[in-house]
């Protein structure tokens, strides 16, 4: 019956699916020709790319709402591998690429049989957005010379941006070289304009496709109307064969084993893997029913499509974010859409070549020279600026190896960078060289149903995956609760993962929260700055910057009337007579919270236990409330073995037989036995008994100390705690 309603599922789902698909291939017609373009390819070669992958993704794919065809970051490996290997002649280098594309599909094929899509976790995040700005700065530096008609430049990046002035003076100058310039210049003012014009008629159309209609509707004028030729010359147009479908360039592997095609298998590699990996956690963050992807039957199924599309002459297959996120947007539910895409883009040459045959490569590089741009926007080196000073170090370093050398230098020397970074922010070099291959994840299960998941040591790109393998295995609507407390250092790339991971768990119904920072130093207000412990902090920090913990605890005590300091306070003169901290040494107090009349007092605390070599550093959350009153001194904890040893005091423990269910699950100890009796009142037990459980102590001096769990409490934690000491209050308060 579960298999029929999922067949129905899928069936009453296919209208929204292909719609999608509809829409993404419009979006993949011209950006599949244009990269194909971009990396020395025949046009063609990137729509069969996208078939390709559209077909055999869709079937043995992992993920749910992907499009997979030819992407940004494999234009530049590409190209390199074309003109190096072809030695002047390009198409034979061409010949050779597809070659080496099959044996990176092989390769990517094997690492998705082998479990390693854990490798993603271990590129620093800034590093990565230095790579893909590099990435993005070389296809504008070149596909702008093509924009404005110069097909023939040549030159390294830097020459390129040097010479954009003079290729745009000759590009407006040169009457054979003038209209495609204008058609280029154009079809660029498409791009920028389109997201500004807001008509949802006019918006049905993506960007790029309303460059080809009107690419193919002004050749039909000139044409047809009125009978003047085509003023951009015949060499500037995309150029389809006729037997596209039945005569396929096929791979040359007499190079296999040179140098140059292993550097080319390696570098084409490595770069679809990572961008694959990537657009693939990036889409998982859109899929409306929050799915996680099967990261390794998603590289297994590239990996083979890769292979089949080189064979018929194509490019890489991978995932790519732009278009999967139209899909996404486009209401796309299952992996049908991406299936669908490819078969409307086999229908566009089948059906349109001849049209498709009127598009200037102008208008294309058009196209890529904004995708470029959008790579490496100054809107994206602000957003990385706001994070921290270092991270712009490292997306900087990462970005000028990148343009300067190689891909494969660039994000070699990003993820070195970033380790010597930490290395220095942290002045310990041995903190990161002695736990790196120490498992720093402990984790177990309290008593409400929480997991607890305790950080030890260091959590950085270097060992992310151990944290996320921890995670990935807990479903998104359980509670879990991450705490740093015992992590010296906290990277970038692990705090953007935590509020990507707590997204996730909110929208699925579960609970995720982040304790133990309150005592780091964040190197910016964003919430995925950095944190290192305060040890390690070479200067006073600035005690105005709180946490993200910190800011959510003051606005719940503005929201209920009560004030809020986050610095350590060393006034502990009040928990002195609690038997709690009988045997224990307070540090101090800090993110303390207090009431107008200062009854109530809740506040996050440090202390010891043991001593020397056997001293042991604790943290809690804990309720002071002034009753105002005296009240018999007494400790109340939960009723099993451990709790009753645990706790075990000065105070001798009291069942109250009346009440036989509360003494089954609640150890009382206390000395005055009159008192006690006469305190627990109806109200009172009954009150307890309906509610969660908590330590609660009495000092016998009108002191009452509640805490829940030897740990930090989260922020929905805190506000339960301090509604039941209000509540609690107001039992106690009514005169007995």
């Amino acid at each position: 019956m579960k298999q029929k309603g999922n067949i129905s599922k899928f069936i009453g789902e296919i209208p929204g699916n292909l719609f999608a698909g509809f829409v993404v291939s419009l979006i993949a017609l011209p950006l599949g020709l244009g990269l194909a373009l971009a990396s020395g390819a025949p046009p063609i070669a990137g729509i069969v790319s996208a078939v390709v992958g559209g077909v055999i993704v869709s079937v043995f794919g992992g993920s749910h709402v992907t499009i997979s065809g030819p992407g940004n970051g494999l234009v530049v490996a590409v190209l390199g591998a074309i003109t190096l290997m072809g030695e002047g002649d390009l198409f034979q280098g061409y010949l050779y690429t597809l070659a080496a594309i099959m044996c990176s599909g092989f390769i990517i094929l094997i690492l998705g049989f082998a479990s390693l899509g854990k490798i993603s976790d271990f590129f620093p995040s800034s590093a990565i957005q230095g790579l893909l700005a590099a990435i993005g700065i070389i296809i504008l530096s070149k596909q702008f010379h093509i924009m404005v008609g110069n097909m023939d430049s040549e030159g390294s990046t830097i020459e390129l941006l040097i010479g954009i002035p003079a290729a745009i003076f000759e590009g407006f100058t040169d009457e054979y070289r003038l209209p495609a310039a204008l058609a280029g210049l154009a079809s660029l003012l498409i791009m920028i304009l389109y997201p500004r014009i807001r008509n949802k008629y006019f918006q049905l159309i993506p960007a790029p496709m309303w460059i080809v209609m009107i690419s193919i509707g002004l050749a039909w004028v000139f044409e047809r109307n009125i009978g003047v030729k085509h003023p951009i010359p015949l060499e500037y147009f995309v150029n389809i064969p006729n037997d596209v479908f039945s005569h396929f360039p096929r791979p040359d592997f007499s190079k296999a084993f040179t140098g140059n095609f292993l550097l080319a298998v390696f570098s084409i590699t490595v770069i679809a893997s990572i961008e694959s990996l990537l657009s693939i956690k990036a889409v998982d963050k859109l899929d409306p029913l929050r799915r996680r992807s099967n990261v390794n039957r998603d590289l297994k199924a590239l990996g083979l499509a890769t292979m089949v599309s080189a064979f018929f002459g194509g490019l890489n297959v991978v995932t790519v974010i732009a278009r999967s996120s139209v899909n996404a947007n486009n209401n796309a539910t299952n992996r049908s859409s991406n299936f669908f895409h490819g078969m409307f883009l086999v229908l566009f040459i089948l059906l349109f070549k001849k049209q498709l045959q009127h598009i200037p490569f102008p208008t294309l590089a058009a196209i890529l020279v904004y995708t470029g741009y959008k790579l490496a926007s100054p809107a994206i080196i602000k957003k990385i600026s706001e994070i921290g000073k270092e991270q712009v170090f490292i997306f900087t370093i990462t970005l000028m190896t990148t343009i300067l050398s190689s891909i494969i230098a660039g994000i070699l020397v990003g993820i070195f960078v970033t380790l010597l970074t930490h290395i220095y922010l942290t002045k310990n070099f041995r903190l990161f060289f002695e736990n790196i291959f120490k498992n720093n994840i402990e984790t177990f299960d309290e008593p409400d149903g929480k997991l607890h998941v305790s950080v030890k040591h260091f959590s950085s790109f270097l060992n992310f995956y151990r944290l996320k393998q921890t995670l990935d295995k807990v479903g998104t609507e359980k509670k879990v609760v991450v705490d740093f407390l015992q992590s010296r250092f906290v990277d970038h790339t692990v705090m953007q993962n935590m509020w990507d991971y707590e997204h996730s768990f909110d929208i699925n119904g579960g609970e995720f929260e982040v304790i133990g920072l309150d005592l780091h130093n964040a190197e910016s207000e964003h919430p995925s700055s950095l944190r290192r412990a305060l040890e390690f902090v070479p200067f006073v920090p600035d005690e105005s910057r709180m946490t993200r913990r910190q800011k959510m605890i003051d606005k719940f005590c503005q929201d209920i009337g009560w004030d809020f300091e986050h610095k350590n306070d060393y006034h502990m003169y009040f928990l002195a007579e609690f038997d709690y901290f009988r045997t224990r040494q307070v540090d101090h107090l800090y993110n303390i919270g207090k009431d107008k009349k200062e009854i109530f007092r809740i506040f996050d605390i440090e202390y010891s236990e043991g001593f020397f070599i056997a001293e042991e550093e604790l943290h809690a959350s804990m309720v002071y409330i002034d009753a105002g009153k005296e009240i018999p001194a007494f400790t109340l904890s939960k009723g099993d073995l451990y709790e009753r040893l645990h706790y075990l005091g000065s105070y001798k423990e009291i069942r109250l037989r009346t009440f036989r269910d509360f003494a089954n699950r609640f150890a009382l100890r206390a000395d005055n036995l009159r008192a006690i009796r006469r305190f627990f009142n109806d109200d009172l037990i009954l009150f307890l008994e309906s509610n969660n459980y908590y330590h609660i102590e009495s000092n016998g001096k009108g002191g009452i100390l509640i805490m829940d769990k030897e740990r930090h409490s989260g922020v929905g934690e805190i506000k339960a705690m301090v509604n039941f000491a209000l509540r609690f209050h107001e039992v106690i308060s009514v005169e007995q």
